[in-house]
């Protein structure tokens, strides 16, 4: 096989030079509404490897984004925690024959962390991608949280924009008595 950035012959999606080089992690942080959010990448850097997630593809090019980001990231967070962390992905739907943002919350699964799978799921079917921050505002995820409550959580989705998404995510998980610690995505669009 050829590695999806270079094209040079790997027994993985992307070679050992393009993962040393390329797509080392750039930790950027925003905060929205109170709520602190780390991107290991900015969209544009990573542009042609997000919009996979619409094609089969997509697992793989995840999977292995994944476990260069947000596995070593739990990994050291906990570390310097003295209880369990709970991970929340944000509307784990099946797409394309997976869930991207599953695929993210999967490989964060350790000693000490428990990954919540589909217990964050969105009741609309409104779609954000290529949308005004005004149709986002005026058209609610409509999120229902089914999970443990009394605990903390790290919130994880793909990409970030506008910041609406996790912003009501936030507010479901708190009327459930959920603690959002912060939140995590693969990448920033600013």
């Amino acid at each position: 096989m050829r590695c999806l950035s270079c094209n040079r012959l790997s027994f993985s999606i992307f070679c050992k030079r393009c993962k040393e080089e390329l797509l080392q992690p750039s930790i950027s942080k925003r905060e929205i509404d109170g709520l602190e959010v780390y991107s290991f990448y900015k969209y544009h850097d990573i542009e042609d490897f997000i919009l996979t997630k619409h094609t089969p593809l997509g697992f793989r090019v995840y999977r292995e984004l994944a476990k260069i980001t947000f596995k070593p990231f739990i990994r050291e967070f906990i570390k310097n925690s003295n209880k369990p962390i709970y991970i929340v992905g944000v509307d784990e739907r099946i797409d394309s024959g997976y869930s991207h943002v599953a695929l993210l919350t999967h490989q964060m699964r350790c000693k000490g962390a428990e990954v919540l799978h589909s217990s964050l799921m969105s009741q609309s079917s409104v779609k954000y991608s290529g949308k005004s921050l005004k149709f986002r505002v005026e058209n609610s995820r409509e999120f229902i949280y089914r999970g443990i409550e009394n605990i903390d959580v790290i919130l994880v989705d793909d990409i970030i924009t506008t910041g609406i998404t996790l912003k009501e995510a936030k507010r479901v998980l708190s009327k459930s008595r959920v603690n959002t610690l912060f939140a995590l995505t693969l990448a920033t669009l600013v």
